[in-house]
This record gives structure tokens, sequence and C-alpha cells, in this order.
């Protein structure tokens, strides 16, 4: 009689499980992907006002626009180019436009203005950028993008803390802000050409361009600079990520810069005769760059220039 007490509660639960919907499709969704979100994307003429804010040396102004330079222009430039990398950016308006195409992003530098004083102060929230855009737009032709770099001594909210630039909207208007990690992240925001805070120790690298934080710098906004692109209103190409920033074009593959990358492991990157420099790209005027892998949208894997 005991065992007829416990079973017969077993044999209706066993019953109402079979009987009953599987619950796995109300409570269970497939994981997100990377994907288009139906938004816009910077194309055709991308007009660049830049602010520096802070202190900038010469160094870091010449790297960037040299960069910025050899985006669009590549002839006579060396294997693997600056522009390869920048025709995976612009190969994503291939999954957005109805067409399939995939302009040409005309990149140009249409103002720059200095700010050596940090008239703002050197702690940076929102509203300051706000102000920022502003200023460097003011008067100015109207910029597709607007692109503040900030120096040493400045803290930008939200920077140094798991992202080492950031991007969005104000007024309609894009911007990137790219913060200088020499003192305050260096481990987070410089690798590899400093020593890393997180993960394995990894190896470190010689910076191709001589200065380890002016290089760095160029890596996170090239990293930027592909993201404001592909995913400027935030309804563009991202997956969700951790605190609510997404994922995006340079993201799904960081820490990634040739193959054979793995956790701690750059790569097999290029590394100049003389200096010692890694690097991946050519750019114009024999400039080498060492650019972050991309998503490459049509293949869904990671793609480095070498």
């Amino acid at each position: 009689m005991a065992s007829r007490v416990h079973l017969a509660p077993l044999v209706l639960s066993l019953l109402w499980l079979i009987a009953s919907p599987p619950l796995v499709s109300c409570h269970l969704r497939p994981p997100d992907t990377f994907s288009y979100h139906g938004g816009l994307l910077l194309t055709g003429k991308l007009d660049i006002s830049i602010l520096f804010y802070g202190p900038i040396g010469r160094t870091q102004k010449c790297v960037v626009r040299s960069f910025i330079k050899s985006l669009n222009h590549g002839g006579g430039t060396p294997k693997p180019r600056v522009t390869s990398w920048w025709d995976t950016v612009e190969s994503y308006q291939s999954i957005s436009s109805p067409d399939h195409s995939a302009p040409k992003i005309a990149v140009k530098v249409v103002s720059q203005i200095t700010d050596r004083s940090y008239s703002l102060g050197k702690v940076i929230t929102i509203d300051f950028i706000k102000s920022m855009v502003k200023t460097a737009t003011a008067g100015k032709p109207p910029a597709g993008l607007v692109v503040i770099f900030t120096g040493k001594e400045c803290a930008v909210a939200s920077l140094c803390r798991g992202r080492c630039y950031d991007h969005g909207v104000i007024d309609n208007q894009p911007y990137l802000i790219v913060g200088n990690p020499e003192v305050e992240c260096p481990g987070a925001c410089a690798w590899p050409f400093f020593k890393s805070s997180y993960g394995p120790p990894g190896i470190t690298l010689k910076p191709p361009n001589g200065n380890p934080v002016v290089d760095a710098i160029l890596v996170n906004f090239a990293a930027g600079l592909a993201a404001a692109v592909t995913n400027p209103f935030m309804t563009g190409f991202s997956k969700p990520g951790p605190k609510s920033w997404p994922i995006e074009a340079s993201t799904m593959c960081e820490g990634m810069f040739a193959r054979g990358a793995s956790p701690g492991n750059p790569g097999k990157v290029a590394l100049d005769g003389k200096s010692g420099g890694a690097f991946n790209a050519y750019g114009l005027n024999g400039m080498k760059f060492l650019l972050p892998a991309l998503w490459n949208p049509r293949t869904s894997s990671c793609w480095t220039p070498m």
C-alpha cells in the first residue's frame, strides 16, 4: 500500500509533463548575434571636424592626419594597405543598402581646433562633450562626424572602464571621443604597446611610429571610427554587450591584429627592419600603422590586413 501512495503522484506528474507544452519556447530565445538593426550608416562624403582637447603633441596630430589621408589614397603604397582596412568598413553598406552596393566613403578633415588649456576642465562628462561638439562645429562647415581627442591629464566619463573610446549623437550630430590612456589606463587601453592589466600577460610590441601612447591612441581611434561609421545612431550594426555597451565592428574582434591572434597574442604582425616597430598596414608616404581587426559582415568572421 505504501508504494501505491508514492507512485500515484509520480504518475500524475509524468502525465502532466507529457500533456503540457514545452517550456523552452516560452523562456529561452536564440542568443543575440551581430546584425543590422535597420538604421542609417555614415556614407558618401564623410567630413570630419577635429577638436584636440589639451596640449596634444605634434606627433599625435601628424599620425592621426596621416591615417585619415591614407584611408582613401593607396596608389603606390605597398600591401597590405590602410585602404584595404577601410574597404572592409565600407563593405557594411552592401548589407544595409537596398541595392547591396558599397560605394566609397570619402573622408576629409574640414576643420581642426586645439584647446590647449582644458577650458572646460579635466573631468569630462556628457554635458561637457555637448559643449565640445558645439565648439568643434561653431562657424564651420557641416560635419558628418566630430572627433575629439583628449590630453593625458583629462579623465573622460566611461573611458578606461571597459572602453577606450566612446561615440554617440548630440543634437543629431554624430561624435567620437578618444581618450589618452598614458596616465589612467595604459594596461587597459594601450595594449599591445603596454603590458595588459587584464587576461593573460601577453606580449608587448614596439610602436610603428616610435611613440607607444600615440600609436595606442591611433588603434583606439581606428576602432572608434569603424564603430561610428557602421553604428552612428546606435541603430546600425551591433550586438548587445556588457553594461549596455554595444559590441560593434571592431570590438567583435578585440585584441586581434593579424592571423594567429589569441588572448594575449596580437597575431603575426610585421616588424619594421630598422625600428622593430610592429605594424599590419602601410599608409601614405611610408607611414606604418597597427590597425585593429574588423568583423567582416560578408563572411561573418574577423578580418585583419595580414
